[in-house]
């Protein structure tokens, strides 16, 4: 018994020996290493004192105190900034769907700002601006070694005042100047229409508009079509949609869904992470569905593309996406400012991240630029028929309906060309739809 109490006792005792000669260390590394963040604060200090009273010119306090707060945040990634009171008043406005601009999204990428995605029906839409390109110079100005705000703030301007971008485009061999009128900014989260029997929901950004507008407009076009059993299935076109609210993402995804994570997020530490699941319900009755994508698809856009794929519940076609698979929280501060903060990454249900990879489409489809057509191509297009002479000759052997009925035909058939020469991807996913149409139910 002694024996066994003795050795217990010279377990503990170098069990203490053991965990003191290991926290000792630990203790003097932490010590250290808030004795080194204390002599970086006070060396900023230094600095900040040495400017405000010796730089050449008086200098704004706030400002400068402001710029460090964004530089230490814009160090650690392209999406996380600070925001002073009035761009944190304008981003609150703008999740509402209603802000002054040009109406494009964009990142910094290699010093220059570069073009997300043009949004529907802006000035940025109407004056050419595409997905890819690169902003160089605003009014002249170059925006190299600008901070992506800085960039901002240099093409803000009143509503109806004009500004000249400069453009740098793959394909063109020189940059060139666009001018734009800057104007309010209405954000129409969604537009719906039908091409044949093909629902196709347009969804331009996920502001908290997003999903109500989705749900009304496809209960909208279902009922103009005569009911759900008229309508072969949905398109869902997400092309140059920049993303937006996290929630919003999750409920279009959901609205198609009955079962199934959507969409989970990892932070920093493993508590910080959370899943997310659809619930049961599916708008349009488990009709298919393709979801249309680009380069200028990214965030939001690329959640809801990725949980649809992975569930095998629609068809992705376009090109790859954006690629921005970071979670940002905007997180208040004193003085009405705001700290935009990456805080997690999300991953797809098959546990995937698309982290600066972006969603692969299951069916790549290029969209072609549309060239000037020449005499021929125009001639062509207007080539008299028999039909057109004077005096010719009847039909003899179709009534009057067959007879209506052929050129309805006709006219879908011309509709349908006309659309692949205007929008060739949403042409293709219309033809996907149709091809599944006709095959009938799948078990």
């Amino acid at each position: 018994m002694k024996k066994f109490v003795v050795a217990a006792l010279g377990g503990t005792l170098a069990g203490i020996l053991a965990t003191t000669q290991i926290a000792g260390p630990l203790i003097a590394q932490e010590n250290a290493r808030t004795s080194s963040v204390y002599e970086q604060l006070d060396l900023f200090g230094d600095i900040f004192e040495r400017i405000r009273a010796q730089y050449v010119e008086e200098v704004d306090e706030s400002d400068l105190i402001e710029a460090a707060i964004n530089g230490m945040l814009t160090s650690l990634d392209p999406h996380s900034s600070y925001l002073a009171p009035q761009d944190a008043a304008e981003m609150r406005q703008q999740t509402r769907g209603e802000f002054g601009g040009l109406g494009i999204e964009v990142t910094q990428e290699e010093g220059f700002v570069k073009v997300v995605s043009p949004i529907d029906g802006t000035p940025a839409s109407e004056a050419g601006i595409e997905a890819g390109d690169f902003i160089t110079h605003v009014n002249g100005e170059t925006v190299l070694g600008l901070t992506l705000d800085q960039a901002v703030e240099m093409m803000r301007g009143p509503v109806g005042s004009e500004i000249i971008i400069t453009i740098a485009r793959e394909g063109e061999s020189e940059a060139f100047d666009v001018s734009i009128i800057r104007d309010t900014i209405k954000l129409t989260a969604v537009r719906g229409r039908t091409e044949g029997n093909t629902v196709v929901m347009r969804v331009t950004t996920f502001n908290e508009q997003t999903y109500a507008n989705l749900r009304d407009g496809i209960e909208k076009e279902i009922q103009a079509a005569g009911g759900i059993d008229k309508v072969n299935g949905l398109v869902l076109d997400l092309r140059n949609n920049p993303g937006g609210l996290l929630t919003q993402a999750i409920r279009v995804s959901d609205a198609f869904l009955e079962k199934g994570e959507i969409v989970s997020t990892r932070g920093r530490e493993a508590a910080d992470g959370e899943r997310y699941n659809a619930q049961p319900g599916d708008l349009i009755d488990g009709k298919p569905v393709v979801v249309l994508i680009n380069g200028g698809s990214a965030s939001a856009s690329e959640i809801v593309a990725g949980a649809l794929k992975d569930h095998r519940r629609a068809i992705v076609v376009g090109t790859k996406s954006f690629g921005k698979g970071s979670v940002q929280t905007v997180m208040p501060l004193r003085g009405d400012g705001a700290m935009r903060l990456t805080t997690a990454r999300y991953y797809t249900p098959s546990g995937r991240s698309i982290q600066a990879l972006g969603v692969s489409p299951d069916i790549v489809v290029e969209q072609p630029r549309r060239s000037p057509q020449t005499e021929e191509e125009e001639d062509a297009r207007n080539i008299r028929t028999e039909a057109d002479l004077r005096g010719s000759l009847n039909n003899d052997s179709l009534t009057e309906d067959e007879i209506r009925q052929i050129e309805e035909d006709r006219a879908k058939a011309e509709a349908a060309a006309q659309l692949r020469e205007d929008d060739y991807q949403l042409a293709y996913a219309i033809d996907i739809l149709k091809g599944l149409s006709a095959l009938g139910p799948q078990n």
